[in-house]
């Protein structure tokens, strides 16, 4: 089954390749063709440089082989939010009702009922996920491969700058979304919600090579953070037994946001240096105590 859906949707495929994904032999490969074929799936294999295991062109097979677990993991995805800001809302409702129809009964009910007990809520506390005006016109022009021309404003900019990109794909990171695109022959990347106006293209262009998007963002990421200067905190906090102190130290992006996230512990914790962190928080606190001591 694995073997029928990998060609079903790559196409053709080299026996190697094929072996290499499923963990098993060329011999195994083969083996399973002809069992296939026997069983009257029209699958061949053609010799030679270009040669590869296919299906018949056209044909396509009815989702069969879907465990309880896979079937609960499709619709435990809790992603109708976000694929609803992307304008492919109607679209992931039309294609869950299809796959329940093709299931079992048994999975059907198991996959309705997993969407009842997960759902997935990207954006952080009080920071509701936004409707972003022109997230719409950025997914079709990524789906088609056009270029747009975006008018955007950069963070503390007096006036927006006008860009002329190749959008090649939406992220979502903690409820706020990303444009990565193509410009002047680099990848960089726009926040969406700074995108003042679309303006789809007449342009199409041609997706770099082996482009992968979750592989660039996550280099994107730790190229990111790497760059960031962090802050080293050393604290002194309560140890499990509620009595005695333990220290260690604690890396923050800023002094600043030390100072939140400590001042949210409370008496919970004593920073112990750097000395301008520790006499802010005493400040904070003796303002405090004055204003709640009575």
């Amino acid at each position: 089954m694995s073997l029928l859906l990998l060609l079903q949707t790559r196409g053709r495929t080299t026996a190697a390749e094929l072996a290499e994904e499923l963990e098993v032999s060329v011999r195994t490969i083969y083996r399973d063709m002809e069992a296939l074929s026997a069983a009257g799936v029209p699958v061949y294999a053609e010799a030679g440089p270009y040669g590869g295991c296919q299906l018949l062109e056209g044909y396509r097979t009815r989702l069969t082989g879907l465990t309880a677990k896979e079937a609960e993991a499709l619709f435990a995805s809790g992603v109708p939010g976000p694929v609803g800001e992307l304008g492919l809302g109607t679209v992931l409702g039309a294609a869950q009702l299809k796959l329940l129809a093709a299931l079992p009964k048994d999975l059907a009910d198991r996959a309705a009922l997993a969407r009842q007990r997960f759902h997935l809520d990207a954006p952080s506390w009080f920071k509701a996920g936004r409707n972003e005006p022109h997230l719409a016109e950025l997914a079709a022009a990524v789906w088609d491969d056009r270029c747009v021309d975006i008018r955007y404003r950069h963070p503390g900019a007096a006036e927006a700058a006008e860009r002329h990109l190749e959008p090649l794909g939406l992220v979502l990171k903690a409820g706020v979304w990303y444009l990565v695109a193509r410009r002047d022959s680099e990848l960089r990347t726009y926040r969406v919600s700074r995108i003042e106006r679309v303006t789809p293209g007449d342009d199409t262009f041609e997706r770099p090579e082996g482009f992968d998007l979750a592989a660039h963002w996550r280099a994107s990421v730790s190229q990111y953070e790497a760059s960031m200067a962090t802050v080293a905190v050393v604290v002194r906090e309560r140890g499990t037994d509620g009595a005695t102190w333990v220290e260690r130290e604690v890396t923050f992006e800023s002094l600043d946001d030390a100072y939140v996230q400590l001042l949210l512990r409370g008496p919970e914790v004593e920073v112990v240096e750097p000395a301008p962190l520790r006499a802010r928080l005493a400040a904070v606190s003796a303002g405090l105590h004055a204003i709640y001591a009575s």
